[in-house]
């Protein structure tokens, strides 16, 4: 990665052959970074990608506002469990944008979120450190959907010495076993979960302790609530997230808190 001066210039342009990961936030356009902006703007070519099973970008969308003459490739990925056939997929992609930089062409790729959390971008950066020169790959975060839930509930996901975990809902066994490990627990991926997921939280006293929101931010779709139960009977989506606040932690008093050393 680079540590270049351009990088950390909020008002930077994209420099011809490098490479930008950039983090579009959760769905709405006024949520960019200021950098993002403006190296999207200036950037020559910009890829947006896409499941295959949709028609749509969101990524796409989100950035709409600000889009100029950039040319746009919308990549369609296989959104499918199989590592195989995703890297496959992302080296295809890689190959084509290590000959667009040796044009001499600079290329963001758009992602929601942040590009490094659950993101396609990682599949990507990957398989584009061997074909890149040092310091010609730049990643910009974005604003994540723990930070855009949380907001939307407006309670504090860490406080003292409280512990924060994120994890995906594929798996409800280890869902069940991160209650004993975290003061607020982050679930990604959970609409298809919501059933099951609300069940859990039922059994361990839960219930009423959780905050989820689909597509937050995406005018004309969000949905939020903390009736996981209900929501299971709608069609929340993929894009669904959910805060469960398990307890508080509290300041941990130590031998050195009680007796500080004298100040000299």
């Amino acid at each position: 990665m680079t540590t270049d001066n351009h990088q950390t210039n909020a008002m930077a342009k994209a420099v011809a052959g490098h490479f930008y990961a950039v983090g579009v936030g959760p769905g709405a356009p006024d949520l960019l970074t200021l950098r993002a902006v403006n190296l999207i703007q200036s950037a020559d070519i910009i890829i947006t990608p896409r499941s295959a099973q949709t028609e749509v970008s969101m990524a796409r969308q989100i950035i709409e506002p600000y889009l100029q003459n950039q040319e746009i490739i919308e990549q369609a990925y296989p959104m499918e469990r199989n590592l195989d056939k995703t890297l496959r997929a992302w080296g295809q992609v890689a190959e084509m944008i290590a000959e667009r930089s040796q044009r001499g062409q600079s290329i963001v790729q758009t992602t929601l979120g942040d590009p490094l959390l659950y993101s396609t971008s990682c599949y990507l950066l990957d398989q584009l450190r061997p074909r890149f020169p040092e310091g010609w790959i730049h990643v910009v975060p974005g604003i994540s959907a723990m930070q855009t839930v949380a907001a939307l509930s407006g309670d504090s996901l860490a406080l003292q010495e409280d512990r924060l975990m994120l994890m995906t809902a594929h798996d409800l066994n280890e869902v069940e076993k991160a209650f004993t490990c975290c003061e607020t627990l982050v679930l990604y991926k959970c609409g298809k979960k919501l059933g099951e997921l609300a069940a859990l939280l039922e059994r361990q006293g839960l219930a009423n302790q959780t905050f989820l929101a689909c597509y937050a931010e995406q005018e004309g779709k969000q949905f939020i609530t903390q009736d996981l139960r209900a929501a299971a009977d709608g069609k929340p989506g993929y894009l669904a997230t959910a805060i469960i606040h398990v307890g508080r932690r509290g300041w941990k008093t130590t031998n050195l808190d009680k007796n500080p050393e004298p100040k000299l």
